[in-house]
């Protein structure tokens, strides 16, 4: 019995994870749909790929932030917090991001939160928001994937630090770029008719 409310007492990184999701989450959309800060997104940012990669990218870097901080707080035995582990198997963070990537592609492919009408427009911030959320996690073992062992804290572990640095460019150039790349697709398909 007190064995059961030790392991429910364990603060695991999932758990923290979990929470600072959800809390990153509904602050942003809270943001966006209670506060002026929407109006201003549409206002400045009319085309909707580019609001979505807008938050997709905010989110990124918010949670790798906070995944990176978590994990240097685990591995150095700061605060209360520890591993994921089942049946004594460690259980990886991108393994929450796969299944969220997995999740938010469905949800995509279903095509929810595409609409015009204002629930629309909160789902679609909200797959958003979560995408980054789910690269981020993944790409931050980006170097486990590669390697098929466990190197984080290892030389071998930058790759995830690059993998997420050339990840976050490219939802920068996607962002930062759409007005041009939209343009260069334009005078193509004119080209062509």
């Amino acid at each position: 019995m007190i064995s059961s409310i030790n392991i429910l007492l364990t603060i695991t990184g999932a758990w923290i994870i979990a929470l600072s999701l959800v809390v990153m989450t509904a602050a942003i959309l809270l943001l966006l749909h209670r506060t002026p800060l929407g109006g201003l997104l549409r206002e400045h940012l009319p085309d909707r790929p580019r609001r979505r990669m807008f938050l997709a990218s905010v989110s990124f870097f918010l949670t790798f932030a906070g995944v990176r901080l978590l994990t240097y707080m685990i591995h150095n035995d700061i605060g209360p917090f520890h591993d994921v582990s089942m049946g004594g198997r460690h259980i990886h963070h991108m393994v929450w991001g796969i299944l969220l990537l997995l999740l938010v592609g469905y949800g995509w492919l279903a095509e929810v939160g595409t609409g015009d009408a204002e629930s629309s427009r909160f789902v679609g911030r909200l797959m958003s928001i979560l995408y980054g959320a789910a690269a981020a996690l993944t790409l931050d073992e980006f170097a486990l994937w590669l390697n098929l062992r466990d190197v984080y804290w290892a030389r071998e572990g930058r790759a995830s630090v690059d993998a997420v640095i050339l990840f976050g460019a490219l939802l920068s150039v996607g962002y930062w770029g759409a007005p041009l790349i939209h343009a260069v697709f334009r005078r193509g398909r004119r080209h062509r008719h």
